[in-house]
């Protein structure tokens, strides 16, 4: 499963405003451009074993309904499948981005994975160009910034990774794109397994994410620490568990992208106060609001922000703490986070404004 990542400034509270997030393209594909990208490329959707396939209507329902990671990969990857042309995965990205605008994103870190895609013939080059175009476009038409980064699927074998990674390598030293990460079933799936990958992006300076510690205990946050050496760890809402690794954590500035409302529809949590964000905040951990596989968890980023708001009711101060957190984080250029920690400035002086007199 894919990560986002966002930062929302809090307006009153309530009001969205600037925004730096990450989440997965392929997860952002909504019933009604699936079943429109299906008809055009003659895919046929199991409506005949699945009744969730009988319409836009019931497939939205179903997705309220997940039982695990698993049983929401399962819809994940048939939803891939009208995904056939460079110009279908430009509009699946592209219509993520206006919905991302629509929010008030200023800058998204997105995830892609082409394993799934070559697994069922579609060419690296493909996925690939369709969605950087996209994100060319999102810069010049919507003045959303972009990091693109490439995901392997941690329940195929390693060797399937490791070519999509020596694909990606050429893309990746030029900074096409951004970094590397680790998704699909984390159960059974030790980070441990990746270590030469990562190992090799490391030698090459490229950056790297992994999931760890949503369904999978908290020892899987300390591999993607040790045994990755990651600078980010999506999902991981398990470190509480652990307090000597928190405390590595903190000390190595490591940024975790929390997902809520993921959480929440995937039953890791059974409430969103259940999540660890005081917890986090107290302890000085670096964490950012995020947006996961938004077209079949019910909330692109801002319904995020709004769970979290309305489960904690965090003050300016700590949605400062987030947002600073989010922006160190992000793996854009120097030069786009002094411009997003300038659009941070300038919406803290406004909110901390004194109302005017009547």
């Amino acid at each position: 499963m894919r990560t986002p990542y966002a930062v929302r400034i809090p307006h009153s509270h309530t009001d969205p405003d600037k925004w730096l997030k990450a989440s997965s393209l392929e997860g952002s594909l909504e019933p009604s451009l699936l079943f429109k990208l299906a008809k055009e490329n003659g895919i046929k959707l199991p409506a005949d074993t699945d009744p969730a396939f009988a319409s836009i209507e019931s497939l939205l329902e179903r997705y309220k309904h997940f039982t695990s990671l698993d049983d929401f990969l399962h819809y994940y990857f048939i939803g891939m499948s009208a995904l056939i042309k460079e110009s279908d995965f430009e509009a699946l990205a592209w219509e993520y981005f206006v919905r991302a605008k629509a929010d008030g994103v200023i800058h998204a870190e997105v995830f892609m994975d082409p394993e799934a895609h070559e697994e069922r013939g579609i060419e690296y080059s493909t996925v690939v160009n369709g969605f950087t175009a996209a994100c060319k476009r999102a810069e010049m038409e919507l003045g959303i910034t972009t990091e693109l980064i490439v995901c392997f699927l941690r329940h195929l074998p390693v060797s399937s990774a490791e070519a999509t990674y020596q694909k990606a390598l050429p893309d990746l030293k030029s900074g096409r794109l951004s970094g590397i990460g680790l998704s699909s079933t984390e159960k059974g799936n030790p980070p441990h397994l990746f270590q030469s990958i990562y190992a090799s992006a490391e030698a090459e300076g490229i950056r790297r994410t992994a999931h760890a510690g949503e369904e999978a205990d908290v020892s899987y946050m300390r591999g993607a620490l040790e045994s990755l050496r990651v600078q980010r760890v999506d999902h991981g809402i398990k470190l509480v568990d652990d307090l000597s690794l928190m405390a590595d954590f903190v000390r190595q500035q490591v940024l975790i992208t929390m997902c809520p409302l993921s959480n929440l529809r995937l039953q890791c949590v059974k409430d969103i106060k259940e999540l660890p964000i005081r917890a986090y905040l107290n302890n000085r951990v670096r964490f950012s609001i995020n947006s996961d596989d938004p077209a079949y968890f019910g909330g692109y980023i801002l319904a995020n922000y709004c769970a979290v708001q309305e489960a904690f009711d965090l003050d300016v101060e700590e949605w400062t703490s987030i947002i600073m957190a989010s922006i160190h984080g992000s793996w854009c250029s120097e030069a786009r986070k002094d411009e997003m920690f300038g659009i941070f400035t300038e919406v803290l002086a406004e909110v901390s404004r004194p109302p005017p007199t009547e």
